[in-house]
Parts: C-alpha cells; sequence; structure tokens
C-alpha cells in the first residue's frame, strides 16, 4: 500500500482549499457571463434621427438588474451581508468588464432598510453600495427608488426621499435620453392616488412629462411647427418611451408566468394586492395612457416574469440580483434603438453550486485525511491498539 507524508497530504489540502476558494469567490463568474451576449437588432429597423434630422448611432446597450437589497445594520447578519453582497459585486464587476454596457439601470430595493435607517447606517450602507458598484466613467449608472428605500406609502416621507434623491443626484421621476431612446424612469411607490403631498407631486411630474413627449412627437409630425398647447415644452427625441419603475404595473397573480426565473409553483397563484405587491389598475391604467410605452421593465417580485397589457404594452419582471432572494439571480440585457429593442437574460452562477463545489471540496479533505490515518499509520496498527486497551480494561 503506498504511503503518503504529511507534507504531501498538507501541500493537497491547500490546493483544494485555495483552489476552490478562488474558483467559488472569482472564476466562476467568467464562464458563466461569457454564455451571455447583447441581443442584436435587425439594422433595417436600427436606425433612426434626432431632431434636427441628423442619424443616430442606432444602439444603446442597457444593462437593467433590480432588488439589489443590501442588508443594513437591524437585520442583516454579518455573514450573509458579507457572503451576499460579494456575491453582488463580483457578478457586476465581472459583467461590466465582460460586457461593457452604455447605462446601468437598477429598479429599486437598493437598500434593504433605507425606510427607517439612521442617517449613520444610511450612510454606511451608500458607501457599500459606491463600492459594488463602481464603473468607469463610460457607463452610466442609473437607479430608481424602491419601497425598501423610502418605505411603502404609508412610511414615505419628503426627508427620505431628498435622501435619497440626492446620493444619486437625480430626481426620482424623470427621462433619461441617450442615442434617441428615451429611458422614462418613474418613481411608482407614490403612485398611491391618494392625493398625498409627494403623490401630487410626482403625479404632477408624469402629467409634464407625458406632454413634453406627446408634444415631442407632434411636433415632429407637423415638420417642426410647435402648436399653442406645445409652447414652453422641453422636446425629447420623437419616440415612444422605455419605462422604468420598482412596482409591476397591476396584474392578478403570477399564474402566467413561465421560465426558470419565475415564481416558485406554489406561489405563481397568489392573488397580488394593488398599491403593496402591484400598482393599482388605477396608476396602471394611467401610466399606459399617459405614455403609451414600448416596454415596461419593473422589479420588486424577485421574480421573473412577461406580461402583455391591453395586448399591445409588453411588461417584464426583472427579477432580484441577490442570492438572498433567489438561487438563480439574473439580470436583462437591452440593445435598444429609437425605433426598435431587443432582450436578452444573463443568469449569474447559482447559490446550490457554489455551496456544492465548497461541500465536494470538503469531502475530498475529509478522504485525504482519513485516508491519511489508515496509510501512515496502518489499519491493522490501528486495530492493535484498539484491541489492547480493551484488553488492559479487561
Amino acid at each position: 500500500m503506498p504511503r503518503f507524508s504529511a507534507r504531501w497530504i498538507v501541500a493537497v489540502v491547500l490546493i483544494l482549499l485555495v483552489g476552490a476558494f478562488f474558483f467559488c469567490e472569482y472564476l466562476i463568474y467568467f464562464p458563466t457571463i461569457l454564455k451571455c451576449a447583447w441581443p442584436k437588432i435587425s439594422p433595417a429597423r436600427g436606425g433612426g434621427e434626432g431632431i434636427d434630422g441628423r442619424p443616430m448611432d442606432s444602439t444603446v446597450r442597457a444593462m437593467v438588474l433590480s432588488d439589489t437589497h443590501l442588508l443594513g445594520a437591524v437585520g442583516g447578519h454579518w455573514f450573509d451581508k458579507l457572503r451576499r453582497e460579494w456575491q453582488m459585486e463580483r457578478a457586476f464587476q465581472t459583467a461590466l468588464w465582460l460586457l461593457r454596457p452604455e447605462v446601468v439601470f437598477i429598479l429599486g430595493d437598493i437598500f434593504d432598510e433605507g425606510k427607517w435607517s439612521s442617517q449613520k447606517h444610511w450612510d454606511d450602507d451608500v458607501r457599500r453600495f459606491h463600492r459594488m458598484f463602481r464603473h468607469s466613467p463610460d457607463t452610466e449608472l442609473v437607479v430608481l427608488v424602491g419601497n425598501h428605500d423610502i418605505g411603502f406609502h404609508y412610511e414615505m416621507d419628503w426627508f427620505k426621499l431628498q435622501r435619497f434623491e440626492k446620493v444619486f443626484n437625480a430626481s426620482s421621476t424623470r427621462i433619461v435620453t441617450k442615442k434617441g431612446v428615451n429611458f422614462l424612469l418613474v418613481n411608482s411607490v407614490a403612485l398611491h392616488g391618494d392625493g398625498c403631498p409627494i403623490c401630487q407631486s410626482v403625479e404632477k411630474e408624469l402629467i409634464k412629462l407625458s406632454r413634453d413627449l406627446n408634444c415631442s412627437l407632434q411636433n415632429s409630425q407637423s415638420g417642426g411647427g410647435v402648436t399653442d398647447s406645445c409652447e414652453g415644452s422641453q422636446l425629447y427625441p420623437p419616440t415612444s418611451p422605455i419605462m422604468l419603475q420598482h412596482y409591476p404595473l397591476y396584474r392578478v397573480s403570477d399564474a402566467g408566468c413561465t421560465g426558470l426565473d419565475a415564481a416558485p409553483p406554489e406561489e405563481r397563484h397568489l392573488l397580488f394586492r394593488e398599491k403593496y405587491d402591484v400598482l393599482s389598475k388605477e396608476a396602471s391604467q394611467r401610466l399606459l395612457q399617459w405614455f403609451k410605452p414600448r416596454l415596461i421593465l419593473s422589479g420588486h417580485t424577485h421574480s421573473g416574469c412577461e406580461v402583455l397589457h391591453d395586448n399591445k404594452y409588453p411588461e417584464i419582471s426583472v427579477p432580484s440580483f441577490s442570492w438572498r432572494n433567489r438561487n438563480n439571480p439574473s439580470f436583462i440585457l437591452a440593445s435598444v434603438s429609437p425605433n426598435s429593442y431587443a432582450l436578452s437574460k444573463c443568469f449569474l452562477p447559482e447559490e446550490s453550486t457554489v455551496i456544492g463545489v465548497y461541500c465536494s471540496a470538503g469531502a475530498c479533505m475529509l478522504l485525504l485525511f482519513l485516508a491519511h490515518c489508515l496509510w501512515m499509520k496502518g489499519l491493522l496498527q490501528c486495530l492493535s491498539l484498539c484491541l489492547l486497551g480493551k484488553h488492559k480494561y479487561l
């Protein structure tokens, strides 16, 4: 029977430990994300013209993720925070390096405890967020507000909303235009419809944006002439917007949702609550009537889903980006032109795979230890010692 020295055993154990750690914490993200690719738009439909009639670069490469839920000081265990935040940081940084998006949208619930965190804890959460989601100047990061960032409707106030907007240096309801594409950002937490001060302010801004977009379309169709009702309006590229928000538009449940990242079968038939799980019917219809979006992207449910509203307005629910909410997080890759778009989904490594690799490495080390014991000491010697010990006691 071959003999293995203690030095050889230690070397193999170290190789297993370092190899498993390096693979699970760094390397695993590369082959997984390398499977993803930007979807292609047909060249015939990809072009477009700006307001001044000049041709524009055809495609915006947008990466869309949601519900990062950075754990806070109250409900977040230190190991849970370390594990899940490291996963999101490595996944995000690897995706940026391999895919190089022009813009990244995060659809709300950036923080888990923004709705009640103190200023000290808020500052710590913000610092960690900026470290995890750091990016080069070539990539624009656009963040939307969610209910965990400022609270549900009955919890939000001006202080929480303005604190959030100050960190991300922008209004929570606005239009971001890139290469002739209008991305409409909606503060869906404030669409409760009860006339609260924040709700009134957000709805007033949405009505103004709707007017501006409609006037931009009219201006394009009339050859540049501005009607009296459109005087003073801001002109945007004359295209229907891509609407992004945290809450999904109203739907009864996830019963019609399918796919690897859909809600578990036992949860798909649970009825959604208006103004809590989804927007109300009334708020949903108002948004569709005001903006007639060509695509809606939303988060909040932590699961994927595709819905067609009124048989013409597609909505994609983007799953959570964190292992804390899903075993198989994912994000959306969107290639968007002024006239068309194409989407693909990119899955991250599954947490169960990482756990399985660590367990396999642990099992191998245990087997090596047992082999070392048997081969170095000798099975017969071990048995004789055991029998000698029993004989002494007798």
